[in-house]
């Protein structure tokens, strides 16, 4: 779905925002998924231009904490969560690389298709697994926005993937702690108003 903002709408909305090259078919399956599993509203947005200074010159890749603040002065105050899509290489410093990123219980999570369009030898995976790749991260991403943290359980979405392999593995599935957080973070999280 596809709109602008209704500045009196009770219902929470999720904002997928691509930005630039990234295929609209990934930010309309995301959207889906959000729906599907979440039962919230979702609207895509038309692309938007990356920020050229959160690009770090030395290391060739997008700083993920940068990319947050950046998109978070965006006016999109109308929208519950904001997920923003990229097909660019991040980072933040603890790691050489990251998926996606949020932060917890904040209002924008960052979600790359970079280090998802190949498996770990280098190859490339079908079109479905890619997809399938960057919903898991989102609803992933997602959830930290809700509150949640890692979760112990390998099956659960809110568990830690490192790489693509344990991405693949894990189901599109909350574990019945995490889905328990989660309905009580939408209970609290309350009707999306039109800000002052």
């Amino acid at each position: 779905m596809t709109g602008t903002t209704n500045p009196n709408r009770a219902t929470p909305v999720v904002a997928v925002v691509p930005f630039e090259r990234v295929p609209t078919t990934a930010a309309k399956v995301i959207a889906a998924h959000v729906s599907g599993y979440l039962n919230l509203a979702a609207e895509t947005l038309p692309p938007r231009t990356i920020p050229p200074d959160t690009l770090d010159p030395g290391r060739l890749q997008y700083n993920a904490a940068s990319l947050i603040q950046a998109i978070e002065a965006i006016p999109l105050k109308n929208y519950f969560k904001v997920i923003a899509l990229f097909d660019v290489d991040l980072f933040i410093p603890l790691f050489t690389h990251v998926f996606g990123e949020a932060r917890q219980n904040g209002r924008v999570a960052i979600v790359s298709l970079f280090r998802l369009e190949s498996h770990a030898d280098g190859s490339s995976p079908p079109s479905d697994r890619v997809l399938e790749r960057v919903a898991k991260i989102a609803l992933h991403e997602l959830g930290h926005l809700l509150n949640l943290l890692h979760c112990d359980d390998d099956r659960c979405l809110m568990h830690f993937s490192g790489g693509v392999d344990t991405l693949d593995q894990t189901t599109f599935n909350f574990c019945r702690y995490c889905r328990t957080a989660l309905h009580r973070a939408l209970r609290q999280g309350g009707p999306v108003t039109k800000p002052p």
